[in-house]
């Protein structure tokens, strides 16, 4: 879960991944209030339709995209194509990791204390990849306990840790990582063309191998965080000759393009979060970067800066803000605590998903203010 370096962060990027990783608490805070409208929720697999909800998880993979020229760009000035592709590794490594554990947390049969198996494993994570200071990762021992510790809950686990799925995080992993590759490699003035190809050879992927070897919903994931690095090397490349108001113009016919690609695939695949299917993609991407253009101008006003104030920890600290909630939660059924009835139907249980998401922000600048930090 990649955000753009300290020295050279863009407001409009920061307010854009504060809202939706909000967002994305919240939804899945809702998900378990029952009486809720459709469009607060996920459109079953079967359904050819989405809502908001269906589009917070591929805005988030553009967002990613459109961080990753920032970070990357700063990681090969300092440490060159290999400490790039090692840092890539180990991010994507740390992605994957994390998503397999919380999957299986949530996939463990019936009698085995998932909650605190869930807990063990943060434990083990933060010690590989966490930091109490600020600064660097912790020590080696410290790291080395880590990785014992996940290894040892791997062995406990009943019947052996399998893959159901990846997860959020494995997803957004391989995403992130395979993007990364195209633009470790690449020169700097082929990085354009060759995301455009790689969105392209995603879809193709799709079309005609995933049937046969799988991967489509990677591919799917990929062309999203492509999308979003083509929108950042287009707008906010030193390198690109573009004006300014220039770059936008070409920015908000990319955005169109890719609504109107994404709805002509319909006829062959329907719009499916679920299935991750080029449609949705496509559509998502398209939307994402629509909102990005509005988004990104009111970064710099009054309201932004107030937004920027509430959502700034969430949006420079991703992945800590994310695995909150699952921690809060885990801690809460280790006390054999539910919400009352009242709070989980209805508009009152919407209430509650905003109180909670309050919570989850206060909790999180607390923390980041000992200086707790994932170095993700």
């Amino acid at each position: 879960m990649t955000s753009s370096t300290t020295s050279n962060r863009q407001p409009g990027i920061d307010l854009l991944r504060g809202l939706t990783v909000a967002v994305m608490i919240l939804v899945n805070e809702w998900a378990g209030v029952a009486g809720l409208p459709a469009w607060m929720k996920h459109v079953p697999a079967d359904a050819d339709a989405m809502t908001f909800v269906d589009m917070v998880f591929p805005a988030f993979l553009f967002i990613v995209g459109m961080s990753l020229p920032f970070a990357l760009q700063a990681r090969l000035a300092q440490a060159g194509r290999r400490g790039a592709l090692l840092a890539v590794g180990e991010r994507t490594v740390a992605l994957i990791v994390t998503g397999l554990f919380m999957v299986n947390a949530e996939m463990a049969p019936a009698g085995f204390n998932a909650p605190a198996w869930l807990l063990g494993a943060f434990v083990g994570i933060f010690l590989l990849w966490g930091s109490v200071r600020g600064g660097p990762p912790l020590a080696w021992p410290w790291r080395a306990a880590g990785g014992v510790g996940l290894l040892a809950l791997a062995a406990v686990y009943p019947g052996g840790m399998g893959v159901h799925w990846w997860g959020i995080l494995g997803l957004i992993g391989w995403a992130y990582g395979l993007a990364a590759l195209l633009f470790i490699f690449a020169k700097p003035d082929a990085r354009l063309p060759l995301a455009l190809a790689g969105m392209a050879a995603c879809v193709a992927w799709f079309a005609w191998a995933a049937p046969h070897v799988g991967g489509g919903g990677h591919a799917t994931h990929t062309a999203l965080v492509l999308a979003g690095l083509v929108a950042a090397v287009l707008l906010h490349d030193p390198h690109h000759m573009l004006a300014p108001d220039r770059a936008t113009r070409f920015a908000m016919l990319l955005a169109f393009m890719l609504l109107a690609v994404g709805f002509s695939l319909r006829e062959h695949w329907p719009l499916s979060k679920i299935q991750a299917t080029p449609t949705w993609g496509l559509v998502c991407a398209g939307a994402t970067l629509l909102l990005y253009l509005v988004v990104r101008p009111l970064a710099e006003t009054a309201p932004g800066r107030a937004a920027l104030n509430v959502l700034g920890d969430a949006a420079r600290h991703p992945l800590l803000a994310y695995l909150l909630p699952y921690v809060i939660g885990a801690v809460l059924a280790l006390l054999h605590w539910h919400w009352p009835a009242a709070l989980s139907v209805g508009w009152a249980g919407v209430a509650r998903g905003a109180a909670f998401l309050a919570v989850v922000l206060v909790l999180l600048r607390l923390l980041l203010r000992t200086g707790l930090r994932l170095k993700l």
